[in-house]
């Protein structure tokens, strides 16, 4: 996860001379994202998950998802997102968020927002969530198409205003791909007009149902374009004295990205970013990021559906998590990954840290390949004696590219 808003606020303020050390014990765990359920009422085209409106054998008991709890906890982790298919579809999901709470996690509800109504409300907020982030896959029609259900966009729009007017810390989370980039500039206004905390931009990736829709995925220009508007809005915001909070995932090439957008942007300030994207240290997948599905079985991450660590059922997830006997746990836990292509040559490889694993093992079988998604020239990232891959000219000698100049699929036009 990519926090832009924390380094753009970074470089407002006054450099200081050496970065304080904290005095605060740092968490041994990682952050873990939980698909307690696979049902959903909603078949979204890029859900990893491949999620449907049924109940799906062998799921986690409540003794067994308390049991696992308590092994995150004495293993350090800080962070648990609840996630499913649809989270608020099983029954004890406000239950295991009290206990969560309890013991003191960070805890996050990710929702498609359809099912958060005036007669749960009060519930969720009693939780107290410290977040609760809700799908918008963009304005109206495109959102409903995505979500395969007419009618998404406005329930999912309830939601978020409902949990704002509650208090709760509410954030909006949106898949960027080539059918719905066209209303990303309108749903950062939607933002800002329904108050709304957080922005969180995903690039689809190549996993579950989004594999299947790999024709949709982004562009490179277009991805390029879409994170110039992200970052200029979040700048203005930060400008202004009234900044919101902006998170990209799923593409480390971002950090990167934002390299040479502060570069022709913000001159200058250049050695100051990159010495914080490089603590940063970019992917984490295997490392600070884990996923446990709804069957209890171990994943480096949520896109790594196809790839099983070993399931909670049989061992603890610490004990999971800490084993380098597999190939790939190995990999990813080195300091430097084994990585091969243009990705082993990259200059800037101590800021996106190899980028993600998943798109290469998804297209090649190989999860140490260069990353197909990485939407940075040759150029910019010092591998110019190989062949160019991406057809664009480097981002501080051409400007800034459009999103209404990219096109789009015929199906998200004019409906």
């Amino acid at each position: 996860m990519f926090r832009v808003t924390r380094y753009l606020q970074a470089l407002n303020q006054s450099p200081t001379a050496a970065r304080p050390r904290s005095t605060v014990a740092r968490p041994t765990g990682p952050v873990v994202i939980w698909n307690l359920v696979r049902r959903c009422n909603l078949t979204c085209k890029h859900c990893y998950a491949t999620s449907a409106d049924k109940d799906f054998p062998g799921e986690l008991s409540t003794d067994e998802v308390c049991a696992v709890m308590d092994d995150l906890h004495g293993y350090g982790v800080p962070v648990l997102i609840l996630s499913g298919g649809e989270p608020l579809l099983r029954p004890d999901i406000f239950d295991i968020s009290r206990r969560a709470k309890a013991m003191g996690f960070y805890v996050g509800l990710s929702s498609n927002g359809t099912l958060i109504d005036e007669h749960n409300i009060d519930d969720i907020a009693a939780i107290g969530y410290d977040y609760v982030g809700i799908s918008l896959d963009g304005m109206g029609a495109t959102h409903d198409r995505f979500r395969r259900r007419e009618g998404a966009f406005d329930e999912a729009l309830r939601g978020i205003q409902l949990c704002r007017e509650a208090g709760i810390k509410v954030g909006m989370r949106f898949t960027l791909a080539r059918e719905n980039a066209a209303d990303l500039p309108a749903l950062l206004r939607l933002m800002d007009s329904e108050g709304v905390d957080k922005f969180y931009l995903s690039h689809l990736n190549y996993a579950g149902r989004g594999n299947k829709n790999r024709e949709g995925d982004a562009h490179q220009r277009m991805t390029r374009a879409a994170m110039d508007l992200l970052f200029d809005t979040c700048w203005n915001q930060i400008q202004s004295g009234r900044p919101k909070e902006f998170v990209t995932g799923n593409n480390d090439a971002d950090g990167v990205y934002l390299l040479h957008w502060a570069r022709m942007n913000l001159p200058g300030n250049e050695d100051r970013l990159r010495a914080m994207l490089t603590r940063w240290g970019g992917n984490a997948s295997g490392v600070n990021i884990a996923n446990i599905d709804n069957l209890g079985q171990v994943h480096p991450d949520t896109m790594w559906w196809d790839y099983t660590l070993g399931t909670v059922k049989e061992r603890p997830f610490s004990e999971i998590w800490a084993d380098t006997s597999d190939p790939l746990m190995a990999g990813l836990k080195q300091q430097r990954r084994p990585l091969e292509g243009r990705c082993a040559q990259c200059s800037e490889l101590a800021i996106c840290g190899g980028n993600s694993r998943t798109r290469a093992w998804q297209l090649t079988g190989n999860p140490w390949a260069e990353d197909p998604g990485c939407y940075l020239t040759d150029e910019e990232i010092g591998v110019s004696d190989m062949p160019a891959r991406i057809p664009v000219t480097p981002y501080q000698r051409r400007g800034k590219a459009r999103l209404e100049d990219v096109p789009v699929c015929a199906d998200s036009a004019g409906s």
